[in-house]
């Protein structure tokens, strides 16, 4: 025979266990706005039905239901969409950030334009032309002077803007390395945090989100590998347990985290490069697309040192080649042209170079062998943007040594430049958003597979507390019954 008061245990547990359903709900809706917050659900289970199979057993037709009781508390993800958002975003921090460098450089060199460098030579040669129609005019000669100081000057701003940059890009690789330690710690604490919490038999779901959304921080990073570390004791099956994560540095994984040690990224006593386990950590070691990291690392060790490069080249052999068709004139006084530009040794030319001429009669406008009225020389010097150049010769000057630029015309060289860099900046911006697309498409996924819905929440509110409402009204209906049963029942014949 089946207690009387069975019905209220199963009324106790319905009330129960709805309202921790209902408070989860209010969980959901105060975390709406919290920044990589997944929605959690109680998870609902039919308690033992009455009686259980054994061989007293109470004789009664069948087994009774005894209600509900709640189960885990488990948070809605999807681990799978979790990995391709982050393989996606890897990507994005690559390009990111390799945009902006490339932007960085192009507002630099700011071609074409009417202030860079392009046009302050395209001016210089156009004074050479003017000087070479009237070469004893004193006014024309101190506008030759005037152009070449801003040609050197121009020179000088580019490749100290350049260097600038590239010693900012070091500084933001310092930080970005800080930023991935700060990361690596902080995700090792919370698998401490959680390894103290799983044994006993509950989910952790708010550190575990606290986690994810450090993961995915980091994965903007760095390209990385997680792995799950399960805790024992009591830990429930659909235990999260501790995260290992590992950086791919070619091709092999190197441990970052540990469970709940790191092996942080440490620079060299020479701050010039960069370990992580005792592996080099370099653009080739991480590879193209595999995080703000890699990116920074080519910008400093690959963009800005071949811009600062090709700037130099074009400086040193502007500069030796006008100095050697400048020594074949003759200036006003009827001296042989000295040189006009100083830049010294090749690398670094670009920030050296400087005027030695300031006197405008110094210009050596004349060819030699002629009156000083004559402007065959100035012509000449005119000439040098359209000299062709040929496995780094050019004809007529073979007395040089071989030029740093080895074919073309030095102007063909600078606009080849400029070209590479316009393809670099068109291909990081293509990629860029082509990236942006995947990483929108995937986060939508996500979002609606964990994002709190509030339409949502609010009609399963309404649910819960009318499931809470009928077990208290169960429990009114059964206090009744029993009242009738004892103050309603064996009083016959008093």
């Amino acid at each position: 025979m089946r207690s009387t008061f069975m019905g209220l245990e199963t009324a106790k547990r319905g009330m129960y266990t709805q309202q921790s359903a209902i408070h989860v709900t209010g969980h959901n809706i105060a975390n709406k706005n919290t920044p990589g917050y997944s929605r959690q659900r109680v998870h609902f289970k039919q308690s033992e039905p009455y009686p259980a199979a054994s061989m007293n057993r109470p004789q009664i037709p069948g087994q009774v239901g005894t209600g509900v009781h709640g189960g885990i508390i488990e948070r809605i993800r999807d681990s799978f969409v979790d990995e391709q958002f982050r393989g996606e975003n890897t990507k994005l921090g690559y390009y990111e950030s390799m945009a902006s460098s490339i932007s960085k450089m192009e507002d630099i060199m700011n071609e074409p334009s009417d202030v860079g460098l392009a046009k302050a030579m395209a001016q210089f040669w156009q004074s050479l032309q003017s000087l070479s129609t009237n070469p004893e005019n004193e006014g024309s000669r101190r506008v030759v002077i005037q152009r070449a100081t801003s040609v050197a000057e121009t020179f000088n701003y580019l490749h100290d803007s350049l260097t600038t940059i590239k010693n900012d890009t070091k500084k933001e690789l310092d930080i970005t390395v800080n930023e991935i330690n700060a990361l690596a710690t902080d995700i090792a604490a919370i698998n401490k945090q959680i390894s103290e919490i799983e044994p006993h038999g509950y989910l952790p779901n708010d550190l575990y989100d606290e986690r994810d959304r450090m993961v995915d921080q980091l994965s903007k990073l760095v390209p990385i590998e997680s792995e799950s570390v399960q805790y024992g004791g009591n830990s429930l099956s659909i235990a999260e347990g501790g995260r290992t994560i590992s950086i791919t540095l070619n091709g092999a994984k190197v441990r970052l985290i540990n469970d709940t040690e790191t092996n942080k990224l440490e620079w060299d006593n020479t701050k010039e490069h960069l370990f992580l386990n005792n592996r080099e950590v370099t653009f080739d070691s991480l590879g193209e697309g595999k995080g703000k990291l890699a990116a920074l690392f080519h910008a400093h060790d690959v963009d800005y040192p071949d811009m600062l490069t090709d700037l130099d080249k074009y400086a040193y052999t502007f500069a030796q080649v006008f100095n050697e068709v400048h020594s074949q004139g003759l200036d006003l006084n009827g001296d042989a042209g000295q040189a006009l530009f100083d830049v010294g040794a090749l690398q670094g030319a670009a920030g050296r170079m400087n005027i030695i001429i300031t006197d405008p009669a110094k210009i050596a406008a004349a060819l030699q062998g002629t009156e000083s009225g004559n402007g065959g020389n100035a012509l000449n010097l005119a000439k040098i943007k359209d000299a062709v150049i040929s496995e780094g010769v050019i004809e007529g000057l073979e007395n040089l040594p071989p030029l740093e630029i080895r074919s073309g015309t030095m102007q063909s060289f600078y606009e080849g430049v400029i070209g590479s860099m316009a393809v670099k900046g068109q291909h990081a911006n293509r990629l860029l958003y082509n990236t942006n697309v995947l990483v929108d498409s995937v986060s939508q996924t996500r979002s609606s597979i964990s994002e709190v819905s509030l339409d949502e929440e609010f009609s399963n509110l309404i649910q819960y507390q009318h499931a809470y409402s009928a077990s208290a009204r169960m429990i009114s209906v059964i206090d009744e019954m029993l009242e009738k049963i004892i103050n309603g029942m064996g009083i016959a014949g008093r």
